[in-house]
């Protein structure tokens, strides 16, 4: 009875030390696999029965595939761009918890649709190191797509890029931080939390255009609502230079979308624009 007591004991603890560092795929058990029942194949797609762990990109595409592109394809239709596009650009604005979809055939780039970042840890301002909690903010790749992740599904992106690591080499960090994912699921900490059908979209969408033409670029705020300022303190020196890139890459997307230039009513007046009245946004 009592070695019974402890095995049980072992698995719960085991389970509670689970827990935005889960990306890899989970642990392969043996287990009996239920009999599907008898269904069309030639209507619907049934991927073969799979271990957690054993799932592909193509897998994905197959389960998703269509209806994300019943989906997508109406407001890329609207927008006038084909679906699968050549290039996207995802607009991650961390205070108003939005992610931008941008895409393009052979023209420019065209707004297609965005989506509510259900979750994402830390406030305005880079990441530094390890541990910080911090989504970090700049311009970067996927750089890996994780179809067997412990939140549901997610794609990795460059961080530390080289301008990340340029600046911790020089500031004597040793160690920025890795790992940030564009994920599923309604928790994160220092990535990117859309929920699981948003990240279907995502997922699918970045494995049809191939992952080398997506970029991704993360701000604190939107630079084209008030600019991007370096206000604190606290942030490094380097911050306007980042800031400064940051906005070139969104402005040059979208020149003309019919933004108001009236003030945010959060921020308060400004000869540049408008400055937040509270810079620091926690999320």
């Amino acid at each position: 009875m009592k070695s019974t007591v402890k095995i049980i004991a072992g698995l719960v603890l085991t389970a509670l030390l689970g827990g935005c560092s889960g990306h890899k795929p989970a642990t392969v058990t043996a287990t009996a696999v239920k009999p599907q029942a008898r269904v069309d194949r030639n209507r619907y797609y049934i991927p073969p029965p799979k271990l957690p762990g054993q799932w592909t990109v193509d897998d994905v595409l197959q389960t998703y595939g269509t209806a994300v592109a019943g989906n997508l394809n109406y407001y890329f239709a609207k927008a006038k761009v084909s679906y699968p596009p050549r290039a996207v650009t995802f607009i991650a604005l961390k205070q108003e918890k939005k992610l931008e979809l941008w895409a393009r055939d052979n023209g420019e780039f065209r707004f297609i649709r965005d989506y509510f970042i259900m979750a994402a840890s830390g406030e305005a301002g880079p990441k530094l190191r390890q541990g910080d909690r911090q989504v970090p903010e700049g311009i970067y790749r996927i750089a890996s797509l994780n179809p067997n992740s412990h939140y549901h599904l997610s794609m990795k992106i460059n961080y530390p890029n080289e301008f990340d690591l340029l600046h911790a080499w020089q500031e004597g960090r040793t160690d920025p931080g890795s790992d940030i994912f564009i994920h599923g699921k309604t928790a994160s900490i220092g990535c990117l939390a859309m929920g699981d059908k948003a990240i279907e979209e995502l997922f699918v969408l970045t494995a049809k255009v191939g992952p080398e033409n997506v970029k991704v670029v993360i701000a604190p705020h939107d630079p084209r609502i008030y600019p991007l300022l370096a206000v604190s303190d606290e942030l490094p020196e380097w911050t306007p230079e980042l800031y400064s890139n940051i906005s070139r890459e969104i402005k040059a997307l979208s020149p003309v979308r019919g933004f108001s230039k009236q003030l945010n009513p959060s921020c308060k007046p400004n000869p540049n624009g408008c400055v937040p009245k509270t810079l620091v946004s926690h999320f």
